[in-house]
């Protein structure tokens, strides 16, 4: 059976400014104009981050693009967005930010079966030198892949 999912925005750099520890799934309330948007590929999750209030989660400050035919109707771009779970994962989350040096970033948010879905991670931020070094190991690795690359042909 074909995949049912399909990515519409994504977090790169959040695989390189952390390691990812745990990810989760959950739902997300939208508005209408929201999910025509996020269709057109109009959202970003760079600088987006999820905290938990009062036993419920939070996306804030990532951004959906004003849908280019909303009208009055339109949504507000960098507004609070609730993210659906089950009580017991959300507080299992909430046990786990609570350590030092653990947050809760947003991966992605995609389609599944006609829902928009966010990847949640729990992830510890990299230190520079963390940084520097897979920088560094993905070049030597380059660098080897080229070599060998380069014996096959003669």
């Amino acid at each position: 059976m074909a995949k049912q999912s399909s990515e519409l925005v994504s977090n790169r750099k959040a695989f390189y400014s952390y390691e990812v520890l745990e990810t989760f799934e959950a739902g997300i309330a939208l508005l209408g104009t929201e999910i025509k948007s996020l269709r057109d590929h109009g959202g970003a999750l760079q600088d987006a981050y999820v905290t938990v209030d009062n036993a419920e989660l939070w996306l804030i400050n990532s951004s959906i693009a004003p849908y280019k035919y909303g009208g009055s109707f339109n949504h507000e771009e960098r507004r609070k967005r609730k993210l659906l779970m089950h009580r017991r994962e959300i507080e299992k989350l909430k046990r786990l930010t609570q350590e030092k040096g653990i947050a809760l970033i947003p991966l992605s948010l995609y389609l599944k079966k006609g829902k928009v879905k966010v990847k949640l991670a729990v992830a510890k931020g990299k230190k520079a030198y963390d940084k520097r070094a897979k920088i560094k190991e993905r070049e030597e690795k380059r660098a080897i892949q080229r070599v060998i690359k380069e014996q096959k042909d003669y």
